[in-house]
């Protein structure tokens, strides 16, 4: 795979919540830290995205939203 992300984190899938357009797909990037991105459900099922896989989450730095508790 090639990109020109910068903000690549490699990580193990821990949850998807799909839902009849979108995903939601957990990553664990690091003992505790974890991503979360929407994705469409069709993007999710073409990627065979699935819980205990491997994955790399890909960040835009203009797409990041951060929040607390």
């Amino acid at each position: 795979m090639k990109t020109s992300a910068r903000n690549q984190f490699p990580g193990t899938i821990r949850e998807i919540i799909k839902g009849p357009v979108s995903a939601e797909v957990t990553i664990e990037v690091a003992s505790g830290i974890r991503v979360v991105a929407v994705i469409s459900a069709r993007s999710a099922d073409a990627l065979g995205l699935a819980v205990g896989k491997r994955a790399y989450a890909l960040i835009k730095a203009s797409s990041v939203v951060v929040a607390v508790d």
